[in-house]
């Protein structure tokens, strides 16, 4: 037995134990050749990457380490006595061999696949090698099976007879920060909108970083229930309830090697939606030159399968597509956006009408699945509780539920305007490059860093005026941005002297 000593090394969502070349109990030539090994403890059990440590002032001879992530999962105190042992074989990686060799695989391969991913059984080599040979060829059944798969795993919420419903947007439009104005619009209409929202990997700010700006959002599964029961709705990290729990292990693999299908894209949407108990969808399908989907004949092939896959497993879908050629409202980075969120909500004069008019659009098709609602109205009862405040007066009980947070709404003061180099029209912004250029800024991690823009599609510009303000973490990030800036800003400038 070891002693167990926790390592304070961010290892992200994968598990990785420390041995010392020292070991008095084991050998560790004997666990070095396999890299994977099972950490038990207390009837516990996680399988975790093996790395070695030659310091004993590191790691002592007779302790074993464990990062962050595998310390949490484990979840036995520090100085506990565990052991280790070798892996068993993984059965379900014949149906990877198989899936990389052409072939069609069942529902059952789906189902054993996706469990050992859940279970952290596979290494991010294999998840890779299962996801680039999904990439290859999928069928449309085989996108079904997968999404089956993945929504059988984990938690699973069940609201009885209420009928829950749902908004969510594919992604790629920066600042497009409209569930947080559809959820409460919908709870002040009184239908349930139990939100699980995602953080950000390679964007500037997922739903939940923004949201974090304003209230708690890593939720238990026990708090969100309570919290919907008693309000209607709430706007949580998906990550902490445990829905869908392999499409989280998944991303982690997908975003860094940029693999996004259709076909993935569909089962990680879908399934997080049926664990979360969801009964009727909207989907926003942003459609532009820098979105994700590029045009609308691409998007009505996925829509298709979007349509296809919910209609069986049971899942009303309204699939709405939209504008999707620059960034929504006018700011990118969790406070900036929180800033144009509370604007809208609170009708200011000079909230972006871009957005406010986007979330109206879903919020009324969200609301056209109550009954009561006659078929386009459902835009005029939106409206009507947004302009009343009842929308405001619902995200404060969202906030006030789930915790405020005391975040300042101001933008750092490190900042950085890109200017135009001539008198010109604004005839059309990069939504790839605006989001790279408030990541390299620091956002998320810093939540008031990002991009401000001070010019949209259609605005005219003179020389020298700013076309839109970077607001960085620390002053390298600054640096960093300013320099991308100035290799490419991401405006289109059309016009005299453009």
């Amino acid at each position: 037995m070891l002693k167990l000593r926790r390592i304070a090394i961010d290892t992200h969502r994968e598990s990785i134990a420390y041995l010392s070349r020292h070991c008095t109990q084991y050998r560790v030539e004997e666990f070095q050749a396999l890299a994977k090994i099972h950490v038990c403890a207390d009837g516990r059990q996680i399988p975790a990457t093996l790395n070695i440590v030659d310091d004993d002032a590191i790691l002592a001879p007779e302790e074993l380490g464990l990062s962050e992530e595998a310390f949490r999962v484990l979840g036995v105190p520090a100085g506990t006595l565990v052991r280790i042992e070798h892996p068993r074989p993984v059965e379900s990686i014949a149906a990877v061999r198989a899936k990389i060799q052409g072939r069609i695989l069942t529902a059952e391969e789906y189902g054993a696949v996706i469990r050992d991913i859940a279970a952290l059984r596979y290494s991010k080599m294999e998840v890779a090698a299962f996801l680039v040979a999904c990439a290859a060829f999928m069928t449309a059944e085989e996108v079904l099976y997968l999404t089956r798969a993945m929504s059988a795993v984990g938690q699973r919420l069940d609201w009885g007879d209420r009928p829950v419903v749902d908004k969510h947007c594919i992604g790629g439009i920066p600042g497009n920060r409209t569930s947080m104005i559809v959820v409460p619009i919908v709870m002040a209409h009184g239908l349930t909108i139990p939100k699980t929202s995602s953080r950000a990997i390679t964007s500037p700010a997922g739903t939940a970083d923004t949201m974090e700006v304003l209230a708690r959002v890593d939720i238990s599964i026990d708090e969100m229930r309570d919290i919907v029961e008693r309000i209607g709705g709430c706007l949580v990290w998906g990550g902490n309830v445990n829905l869908s729990p392999a499409d989280d292990v998944m991303i982690t693999v997908e975003r860094p090697l940029s693999i996004d299908t259709r076909e993935q894209m569909v089962a990680s949407i879908l399934s997080k939606k049926i664990s979360a108990g969801s009964k009727y969808l909207v989907l926003d399908m942003p459609v532009g030159p820098t979105a994700k989907i590029r045009d609308y004949q691409d998007a009505a092939r996925l829509r298709k399968l979007f349509e296809y896959v919910a209609g069986e497993t049971g899942l009303k879908l309204d699939v709405r597509i939209t504008d999707g050629k620059q960034p929504i409202g006018v700011g990118v980075g969790p406070v900036l956006e929180a800033r144009d969120v509370l604007a809208v909500l609170r009708n200011d004069p000079d909230a972006p009408v871009d957005l406010r008019e986007r979330a109206i659009l879903l919020a009324g098709a969200v609301i056209e699945s109550d009954p009561d609602v006659r078929g386009g109205q459902g835009i005029h009862r939106a409206r009507e509780l947004l302009d009343s405040g009842e929308a405001m007066r619902a995200m404060e009980r969202v906030i006030l539920a789930q915790g405020p947070h005391d975040v300042p709404l101001e933008p750092s003061p490190i900042a950085y305007e890109v200017t135009a180099e001539s008198d010109a029209v604004v005839a059309g912004i990069d939504c790839l490059r605006i989001a790279r250029m408030a990541r390299i800024a620091g956002a998320p991690m810093f939540k008031n860093a990002g991009v401000h823009l001070l010019k949209k599609t259609g605005d005219a510009v003179r020389k020298g005026e700013p076309l839109y303000r970077i607001h960085a973490g620390l002053a390298a990030d600054l640096g960093f941005a300013a320099d991308l800036a100035a290799q490419d800003h991401g405006y289109r400038l059309s016009g005299a002297g453009a």
